[in-house]
């Protein structure tokens, strides 16, 4: 019953910007099956409510579909696309940007016990799991709260609390309340995948990233691939290739000087790891770029 009433709200309340009247509350609407698209994940929860979606993250692939959630705790360069959307049976999404003062602000409420204990490995940046029923219900009601201007700003932030005590709580909680715990090791990489976005075009050593992230290089090294599922270098890599490709769709003529901006240095080799990732040499994947009738992006939910 949840998912039908979620269906329905998603339906009426989604708009051609994906936002809401209600603040990090996103919805999207797909109503056909694109190529694969790169973007950035966010800090989010998404929940499926209709088709299905697939992501890829470095070589990890994470699937999910109606009655399903995924929590991304870090914003990671993913390649998605839905894989069952059309115009008689759209899929439907339902997206909570995570704040990670919020979530410490519930971890500091929690008494004692009140958590699952944690196994004390560092858990992956991206996390699928099925909606409990407690969930949906939560997300729903607040779906309501779009139809409620009156009550919608004394109650939606109560909402929003309970989805993420939820989340909190769930199978995958511990993948969320890393996010609001400020010397966990999931802050340390995401300090360092802050860095590496920032200066994606300069090269570095992983022992100088490790220091700006407040670990030593074997650790840095090991949670970073924990949490992204890619080295430094991989990740590095994702980064410039998908700014380069945002930079093509609007300079497509000048394909040398997008990869020199975005630190390749040798158009052959950025020619071929381009190919390698979107499938055609950046020169064509310009002209498609150019020609296409919607953004090159994938967006959760």
């Amino acid at each position: 019953m949840c998912l039908e009433e979620l269906r329905t709200l998603l339906a009426r309340h989604v708009r051609p910007d994906l936002t809401t009247a209600i603040d990090g509350v996103l919805i999207s609407k797909v109503d056909r099956s694109d190529p694969p698209a790169p973007s950035m994940s966010g800090t989010v929860l998404a929940v499926i409510a209709q088709g299905a979606k697939r992501l890829a993250l470095g070589e990890k692939v994470y699937e999910y579909g109606p009655g399903q959630y995924l929590v991304a705790s870090v914003d990671l360069p993913v390649t998605g696309q839905f894989t069952r959307a059309d115009p008689g049976q759209p899929a439907l999404g339902f997206g909570l940007t995570l704040e990670p003062s919020a979530v410490a602000e519930l971890l500091l409420q929690a008494g004692p016990g009140d958590l699952p204990h944690a196994d004390g490995g560092i858990p992956p940046g991206i996390a699928v799991s099925d909606a409990p029923p407690v969930l949906l219900d939560a997300v729903v009601r607040l779906l309501r709260l779009l139809d409620e201007p009156r009550d919608r700003a004394v109650l939606a932030p109560l909402v929003k609390r309970e989805i993420l005590w939820r989340l909190i709580t769930s199978e995958q909680g511990a993948t969320v309340r890393q996010l609001g715990l400020a010397d966990s090791g999931l802050s340390h990489v995401s300090r360092a995948v802050r860095w590496i976005r920032e200066n994606y075009a300069q090269p570095f050593r992983v022992e100088d990233v490790a220091r700006v992230s407040g670990m030593s290089a074997s650790a840095f090294y090991r949670n970073f691939q924990a949490v992204t599922a890619m080295s430094p270098i991989q990740f590095q890599k994702q980064i410039r290739l998908q700014e380069a490709r945002l930079l093509l769709a609007t300079h497509p003529n000048d394909v040398t000087g997008v990869g020199r901006r975005v630190g390749y240095d040798n158009p052959s080799q950025f020619s071929r790891e381009y190919r390698r990732q979107f499938g055609a040499p950046p020169s064509q994947d310009a002209a498609r770029l150019r020609d296409a009738t919607r953004p090159p992006t994938c967006v959760l939910p």
